[in-house]
């Protein structure tokens, strides 16, 4: 009985942290309604196993008001030692629609390292618009990012 009510507390706690964590994410920070990030998949992962790696729902980090999760303690310690390194460019938005100066959703299974820094974007399809010259993108990304990083993504698109 006593495990039990330990996990149940320890589960209202996590849940508890994941609601105060989805009401500090800001427009910065590509997360779900709960401030999960990456949907979550493991940062490092992408950098470690070359591949993207479900974490676990007991190994998180909060870092810009998301959770992020890990699949193994080590992972969380290199996240945790330098989470800029680790995390998306762009809160995890689309690459592509960053480059256009929009917020699309980044998918983490359509991701690509370039100069060390992660990239999502949004479909197959973007990912082969985004390839064609993917460092011209980059350079209209970042230069969108700095205007449009505290933005709705709703907001964007109405302006446009």
């Amino acid at each position: 009985m006593k495990t039990f009510i330990r996990r149940g507390l320890i589960a209202a706690a996590f849940a508890a942290t994941l609601a105060t964590n989805a009401l500090a994410a800001g427009f910065d920070v590509n997360a779900t309604s709960t401030g999960l990030a990456l949907r979550g998949v493991d940062p490092v992962s992408y950098f470690t196993a070359g591949h993207p790696v479900d974490g676990k729902v007991d190994i998180v980090s909060v870092y810009n008001g998301a959770t992020y999760r890990f699949a193994s303690e080590d992972n969380k310690k290199a996240f945790d030692a330098d989470p800029a390194k680790y995390a998306p460019q762009f809160g995890g938005y689309c690459a592509y629609g960053m480059a256009l100066g929009l917020k699309f959703d980044g998918d983490p299974e359509l991701w690509k390292i370039v100069d060390g820094k992660l990239y999502l974007n949004l479909s197959p399809k973007v990912v082969e618009l985004w390839s064609e010259d993917t460092a011209t993108k980059i350079h209209d990304a970042d230069g969108n990012w700095t205007k449009v990083k505290d933005a709705s993504p709703a907001d964007l698109l109405a302006k446009k």
